[in-house]
């Protein structure tokens, strides 16, 4: 396989599970701005941070992170190259060079979902019709990879698929964590009268990554903050936790020519995750090991792309 082609293969998995994270994000937080009493803030701006786009963002919008910038600049904003429909562009474009690779099906949903956002985004993006929007996005990411799954070859351009699926939910998955158990809710009323909520809190980390119904199929007890980083960092059986991740590109690396930079990344990495005392995280110290994994899911990128698509 030529080594365009595989990178074009590794950025389509990426840019979808993008989209699909991002158009998640927003539906949620939206949903949240509803369960909370009024006195509580919640700051749109976590957002941006989860997605590291606070610099383009300033740029657009300055300090304004209201609720219709910010879901403009995550949703349409073409000038923010990690918004949905920037994201969903790049996949279609890639699309286009590599359609002989991939199943016919595949051109037809995306395309379908890039041209709503392009024609009837700016519409559909108030309160009243932004989750139907934001629903079609996730319906076409869910589609797509169910065609990929069940319809394309399982060969070296599937596998470099499905590298880039694992390791953008894997990034993905930190940021969400990092950000959303730290900064989502801005008090405004004494903690005694947020503590009925701080469940709530927690619920809306799980529902941003599609989580809540698994973990309470797994836990079988009340949300509590070290159960839900448990189960989303260390678990081995649910598609969007870290460890599952980890695991996936794991069990793909082989299958394609030999990189020891890359298995030495991921084996950092997964020896970090799976040695974390989370008990311990939750009390001083989550956000810099975040760090420390992201850190290695950088290195991991690197590694791949220097292997196989700088040839």
């Amino acid at each position: 396989m030529l080594s365009r082609v595989a990178e074009d293969l590794y950025w389509f998995g990426r840019y979808v599970q993008r989209a699909e994270n991002t158009a998640r994000l927003v539906s949620v937080h939206s949903d949240l701005v509803l369960d909370l009493p009024r006195n509580i803030e919640v700051g749109w701006s976590a957002l941006v941070e989860i997605l590291g786009a606070g610099t383009q963002f300033a740029e657009r919008h300055g300090s304004d992170s209201g609720e219709t910038n910010v879901v403009h600049f995550l949703v349409l904003d073409p000038a923010n190259p990690g918004s949905v429909a920037s994201s969903l562009s790049r996949a279609r474009e890639i699309l286009r060079t590599v359609r002989e690779s991939l199943p016919h099906e595949t051109w037809e949903h995306l395309n379908d979902a890039h041209l709503l956002l392009q024609e009837k985004g700016d519409r559909l993006l108030g309160r009243a019709k932004r989750q139907e929007l934001l629903q079609r996005v996730l319906d076409t990411a869910l589609m797509t990879y169910g065609i990929l799954g069940a319809s394309m070859n399982h060969d070296v351009g599937f596998q470099f698929l499905r590298l880039g699926t694992n390791l953008e939910q894997a990034d993905m998955t930190t940021r969400i964590i990092d950000v959303r158990t730290s900064s989502l809710i801005k008090p405004r009323v004494a903690d005694e009268q947020l503590r009925p909520f701080q469940n709530i809190q927690w619920m809306s980390v799980l529902h941003s990554l599609t989580a809540y119904h698994m973990y309470r199929r797994h836990e079988r007890s009340r949300v509590t903050g070290s159960a839900v980083l448990r189960f989303l960092l260390q678990n081995r059986e649910f598609p969007r936790a870290l460890m599952f991740c980890c695991t996936m590109i794991g069990a793909t690396l082989p299958r394609l020519p030999p990189n020891r930079a890359a298995e030495r990344a991921l084996e950092r990495t997964r020896a970090l995750v799976q040695d974390a005392n989370i008990d311990r995280l939750l009390e001083s110290g989550l956000h810099e090991w975040i760090d420390e994994v992201q850190i290695g899911l950088g290195r991991l990128h690197q590694a791949i792309a220097e292997s196989y698509f700088r040839t």
